[in-house]
């Protein structure tokens, strides 16, 4: 099991476009607003961590995370603020490190990158990159990354990309950068994380935290066969919480069938139900929606399942209007971490 002191709870976003009283969405620019607002509220109540993902897309306002978290920056005093994720493979490394680096400065050493490949594809054709290549894309640009996380000029060669000679990237960093690559469940995946260096961080969006307990023990060896030193393991698992498990059902339902929906019409999903809705909610489901105490015995579950050091609760959801968000944070950081500790303890 993981050590208490180091188990932390923190909050993803995608910056979903949520509805207003009138059941209207808002505009991208107010969810982007909304987004530095949870972000301030986060840090009040004592979070760990606020990430922000990366989309090209209708559905969410936030392209660019690290101007939004330079914001929240700007706001808070001691949160952790970083992506989840940065699609690597879409994006260049040296740019990746100079931005973050940037974001490091302004928010005195909390920047925290989570790379990965993502799990939509739209900047892959809006950017150039072709999608026959995209193995081969993350591969090469994580390698690069890692050599720049030295904060050395780098020499680097690869087949997609310019090569490098004795290339020194600015602005350097104090005290390093806390770097993560974001898995969804590959074992190949995993070695690759361990290999470079990176923490964990194991997307569980469907079925229970338990399946995932082979990856997180296929890490560890693999650090051990690196000889790498010890790194953390993170969950990051959709969520809500309101004051009853009724409360955050009816709350929740609408925006996660609405997302679920929307994206199923393009991957070829069965329409959501509640049935289905019930089973996700439930001790072998990946939801984590409903009272503070549901909630946190869902979460000590999955830490002691995983032995894992952080879990990140993605607490926007489609339509879910921004106030209901910021109740959820706020029970979260108020009455979740607190009852997350004393179980653990």
């Amino acid at each position: 099991m993981a050590d208490l002191a180091t188990v932390e709870l923190g909050l993803d976003t995608f910056g979903d476009v949520t509805h207003d009283d009138a059941g209207e969405p808002v505009t991208h620019a107010q969810t982007i607003r909304n987004v530095v607002d949870q972000a301030v509220l986060a840090d009040e109540v004592g979070l760990s961590f606020f990430g922000v993902g990366e989309h090209h897309r209708r559905e969410f306002a936030i392209s660019s995370p690290e101007i939004v978290l330079a914001a929240a920056a700007a706001r808070t005093s001691r949160i952790h603020l970083g992506t989840a994720v940065t699609v690597l493979s879409s994006d260049d490394p040296v740019r990746v490190f100079e931005r973050f680096a940037t974001l490091d400065a302004v928010s005195h050493g909390r920047a925290e990158v989570i790379l990965g490949r993502g799990s939509f594809i739209e900047s892959f054709p809006l950017f150039g990159y072709d999608l026959r290549d995209y193995e081969t894309l993350f591969d090469e640009k994580l390698d690069l990354f890692s050599q720049l996380l030295e904060e050395k000029p780098v020499t680097w060669q690869g087949t997609l990309r310019a090569p490098l000679q004795e290339a020194d990237v600015f602005p350097k960093t104090e005290n390093g950068l806390r770097a993560w690559v974001g898995v969804g469940g590959t074992p190949e995946s995993v070695v690759r994380a361990a290999r470079y260096g990176y923490g964990l961080m194991l997307a569980i969006i469907g079925g229970p935290a338990e399946r995932f307990r082979p990856f997180a023990d296929l890490y560890r060896r693999s650090l051990a066969t690196f000889d790498k030193p010890h790194l953390p393991i993170g969950v990051h698992s959709p969520g809500h919480i309101a004051a009853t498990d009724q409360e955050a059902w009816e709350e929740a339902y609408d925006g996660f069938a609405a997302m679920n929906n929307t994206i199923g019409r393009e991957r070829g999903w069965p329409p959501y139900s509640r049935m289905r809705f019930q089973r996700d909610v439930g001790p072998e489901g990946a939801l984590y929606v409903g009272s503070p105490e549901t909630v946190a015995r869902k979460i000590v579950d999955t830490v002691k399942s995983l032995g894992v050091q952080r879990f990140d609760m993605k607490f926007s959801t489609g339509t879910l209007s921004h106030e209901r968000l910021m109740n959820s944070i706020e029970l979260y950081g108020t009455r979740v971490a607190p009852l997350v500790r004393d179980m653990l303890s």
